[in-house]
């Protein structure tokens, strides 16, 4: 499957369903204590581009920070995407989320200043504390304007 086509998914009682665009075909796991109470762990997502929604009427939104929000079906719970607040840019979708997760690999965990002690993820791969990924986020800001 190639990175540029739409994968499908949903949340767990099907209330959500859409198509995203993934960035690339890797997960990245993120530890930040928000990801971890928001999604009952650490939040592994898919950095998408396009994701089309087919009814958003259940799809809840929480503005958890001045520049991000995350989105949640509003019928079962079920964390789906967290985006920038602008609209633009951004958007990991939770991988569980999609239907067929065999086309991802894992490929980096962020936040990692924030993990807590009690686990860790086998393997070596790149893993960028918050200000590294901070500095990330603004500097393709900066790219678009």
């Amino acid at each position: 499957m190639a990175a540029s086509a739409p994968v499908s998914g949903g949340c767990l009682c099907g209330a959500v369903r859409f198509r995203a665009t993934p960035a690339k075909l890797e997960m990245d796991v993120c530890h930040c204590s928000m990801c971890r109470r928001w999604s009952g762990g650490v939040f592994m997502a898919v950095p998408c581009g396009e994701v089309t929604i087919e009814d958003e009427s259940r799809l809840g939104r929480y503005p958890s920070s001045d520049w991000g929000e995350r989105q949640f079906c509003s019928v079962c719970g079920s964390s789906l995407f967290w985006r920038l607040r602008d609209g633009e840019g951004h958007v990991a979708v939770s991988l569980h989320s999609f239907d067929d997760l065999t086309p991802f690999t894992f490929l980096e965990e962020i936040f990692i200043d924030e993990k807590p002690g009690l686990y860790a993820f086998a393997g070596e791969r790149p893993r960028l504390t918050g200000a590294e990924v901070m500095a990330r986020f603004q500097a393709e800001q900066d790219a678009r304007t």
